[in-house]
């Protein structure tokens, strides 16, 4: 993923508002590496109101935008931004690196909240890379979220090297799909539903009233969701504008059930693009769709696919065993166009972590967790009981299971398998059978998903 795409105008946001706003790109020839020592010259600090200007100038120079702040964007991105978890690197008065964190919650496997660190616009400039910016503000955020009380940070990565050496690692996948409309196989002249259940258009103002609830129930039943406050839905129901960043008023459509309640939302655009013969070759480009239950994720895909004109859908960042293809007559006909690592996790607290989650089966595992650029590493021994509730407590007895906390994060959410880390050699097996002993107890039966970027 790259940083344009990071803030891309489909998301709606900018890369300084909590709540889904903006990428956790290292961009810029941010990161890049910073190994060499800082001369001394450089001042990183937490910004004041009078930085904000100069800092958002760093943070469009990094992520490689037009480096130009009105008034109106500091007065509209202002109320977003915590200026006591927001830093700046400055070199003189001119602002040469950014980084900011905010409070979230994120789905743990069975359905917990832990509160996060989610971190957000870090960017280098390019004429101050490789002087420690990035690690010096990085151990002052994530000491802070120790100290808080926070299980784990978060961050979209921009460029997949970086952040392995803070002790992140990728725990979700994000796949996009094109659907090719007329090879699916639906019947063009399906009415809806045909479950008792009907879809509506709605307005920006309904779906800011119904969409709260919906995604909290959806958050509860998927690991790797994190919430999403007032300002997302303002932002991303065009209520909260940004200059440099183009609304484009999208459509949204609501499934709801034979009972009348709202089961599922949509939010999509549509081009216009006519090709020979004066036939229609339209693209329906989806931002977000959020279903609580099969049937609701069914019919509106299906919707979708009905739409007179569409002949493409594009699906936005899907989870990787999304439902859709096997919805479809002819799964052929979703077309795989894009799949990366997407949200990656830093487990701050391994105890918290572990007890957080339920687990598969009953069984007992000895992990010697190893830390190098922190203070999170031992050896703990997780009990996971028949019920699928956890005690993890610090122990010295000999390890069934050595990794990286990195790792560890990798597999907190149950995405990733432990045989194959050791097949790759990053997991290292020192009881026969521990990894697959971690497998059966921290895998998931649907792989987690982070539909938003922040």
């Amino acid at each position: 993923m790259t940083s344009r795409e990071a803030l891309d105008a489909r998301d709606a946001v900018d890369p300084t508002d909590a709540g889904g706003a903006g990428s956790a790109g290292d961009t810029g020839g941010a990161g890049g590496g910073d190994a060499l020592a800082d001369a001394g010259t450089v001042d990183v600090r937490p910004i004041t109101a009078s930085d904000l200007p100069d800092w958002l100038r760093a943070v469009k120079t990094g992520f490689l935008q037009e480096p130009v702040v009105s008034d109106e964007d500091v007065e509209n991105r202002r109320p977003g931004i915590d200026l006591s978890r927001t830093q700046g690197a400055f070199d003189g008065s001119r602002c040469v690196a950014t980084f900011r964190s905010f409070p979230q919650e994120l789905t743990a496997v069975g359905g917990a909240a832990v509160p996060a660190d989610a971190i957000s616009a870090v960017t280098v400039s390019p004429t101050h890379r490789r002087r420690g910016l990035l690690t010096r503000m990085m151990r002052t955020d994530l000491a802070a979220a120790r100290e808080r009380g926070d299980v784990v940070a978060t961050l979209i990565a921009a460029e997949y090297p970086i952040y392995g050496r803070f002790g992140f690692g990728p725990a979700t996948t994000a796949t996009e799909w094109t659907v090719d409309v007329p090879r699916t196989g639906l019947d063009p002249r399906r009415a809806g539903p045909d479950d008792g259940g009907r879809i509506d258009l709605l307005d920006g103002e309904e779906v800011r009233k119904a969409g709260p609830e919906l995604h909290e129930r959806f958050r509860r039943g998927r690991p790797g969701v994190v919430d999403r406050d007032d300002r997302w839905w303002q932002m991303n129901t065009g209520l909260l504008r940004f200059g440099g960043f183009p609304w484009k008023e999208p459509f949204y459509a609501a499934y709801r059930s034979a009972s009348g309640e709202i089961e599922g939302l949509v939010c999509y655009t549509a081009d216009d693009d006519w090709g020979d013969s004066n036939q229609p070759h339209n693209t329906a480009e989806v931002r977000w769709l959020l279903a609580v239950t099969p049937a609701a994720e069914r019919a509106l895909w299906n919707y979708l696919c009905s739409i007179d004109w569409i002949t493409r859908v594009k699906t936005g960042r899907r989870a990787p065993d999304d439902l859709l293809p096997q919805f479809l007559p002819d799964p052929r006909a979703a077309r795989i166009t894009s799949q990366c690592d997407w949200l990656w996790v830093r487990i701050l607290d391994v105890v918290r972590a572990l007890e957080a989650r339920t687990y598969g089966t009953a069984g007992t595992l000895v992990l010697d967790v190893r830390d190098e650029s922190g203070p999170d590493g031992g050896r703990y021994r997780l009990r996971a009981a028949p019920d699928g509730t956890a005690t993890c407590e610090p122990v010295t007895e000999e390890a069934d299971l050595t990794l990286s906390v990195a790792d560890l994060a990798t597999l907190w959410l149950g995405d990733e398998s432990a045989v194959r880390l050791a097949a790759l050699g990053r997991v290292r097996e020192r009881q026969e059978g521990a990894a697959a002993l971690a497998d059966a107890l921290l895998r998931t039966s649907r792989r987690p998903w982070c539909p938003d970027i922040f």
